[in-house]
Parts: C-alpha cells; sequence; structure tokens
C-alpha cells in the first residue's frame, strides 16, 4: 500500500480532491478489514478461554455479542457514503488467510493450530494498522493543503458545490 510521497501543493484542485477521496476509500476498506480481522482474533479467544476454563459452551454462542462489537461501528466519524469492501482486495486476503488456517471451524482445530490462526491474525491487523497510520498522514497532507487553499482563496465553496 506503499505509494510515493506527493507533494499536495503540485497538484490541481481537481487532482488533490480525487487522491483524497480514493484515499478515504481505502480507508474504509482497511477499517472494515480490521474489524473483520478484530471479529477473529475475539472468536479465537473465546475459544482458547473456553478451553481453559472447562466451559462446554459452544463458541457460537458468542458470535452475536462478538461480531456486534466489531462489526456495526466504530468510534463516530463524519458520515459519508462507502462502497461495499467484501470484495476489496485485503478482505479476499484475509479470506483466504483465515481459510487457510482453519478459522472457519476454530473449536476442530487443536491448541496449537489455533495460536497460529491467533498469531496469523494479530501479524496480519498489524499491517493493516501501519498501513492506515501511512494513509493517515498522506490524507492529513492532503486536506491541509485544501484548507490551505480554501483559507488562502486558491479555491471557493462555490467551486465546491459546483463540482458535485
Amino acid at each position: 500500500m506503499d505509494s510515493p510521497t506527493i507533494d499536495p501543493s503540485a497538484l490541481s484542485l481537481a487532482e488533490l480532491r480525487a487522491m483524497r477521496a480514493a484515499l478515504q476509500a481505502d480507508d474504509d476498506a482497511i477499517s472494515y478489514v480490521r474489524r473483520l480481522v478484530q471479529a477473529r482474533l475475539d472468536l479465537v479467544l473465546a475459544e482458547q478461554n473456553r478451553r481453559v476454563s472447562g466451559d462446554s459452551r459452544d463458541v457460537s454462542e458468542d458470535l452475536p455479542a462478538i461480531l456486534g462489537r466489531h462489526l456495526t461501528g466504530g468510534p463516530a466519524r463524519p458520515p459519508r457514503p462507502t462502497e461495499d469492501a467484501s470484495e476489496h482486495p485485503l478482505a479476499i486476503e484475509l479470506d483466504e488467510l483465515c481459510t487457510g488456517l482453519g478459522a472457519n471451524h476454530v473449536t476442530e482445530l487443536d491448541d496449537a493450530q489455533l495460536q497460529q490462526l491467533s498469531s496469523s491474525l494479530e501479524a496480519f491487523e498489524q499491517a493493516r494498522s501501519h498501513e492506515r497510520r501511512d494513509l493517515f498522514g498522506r490524507l492529513d497532507a492532503l486536506s491541509a493543503e485544501l484548507v490551505r487553499r480554501y483559507r488562502d482563496g486558491e479555491a471557493s465553496v462555490d467551486g465546491l458545490l459546483a463540482d458535485e
């Protein structure tokens, strides 16, 4: 996800807006995938805790609570239309990782396999977190340039409304 550093001041207003919109879409997809990973990790943890405690309940009984925590939101942010990210390459990569490690059948994995699944999911989530931090830095730079242009009169709100 690394991209070359681009000087926002060198971009046209249309390019600046387009790049910012593309990065926001990337953020939406990464955020979605991170919530999926975190839900998977919670399922693994629930299964590990169930084994340690000797609880006979099936971990699937915890699914509504786990999914409710991760898939239905996150911190409040200004609403913006988002695309379905389930076919994003990162979501597909996560699905392939989970399929390869047996994530759809955590109760059938032995302890070593469950730990391998947990470690792999944690590494995947950490990589997405690093990507997201980089993305936020680029978004902040683009936003700062937009604000500067509006403040300095190089761009007008009337122009923004006309573009929509």
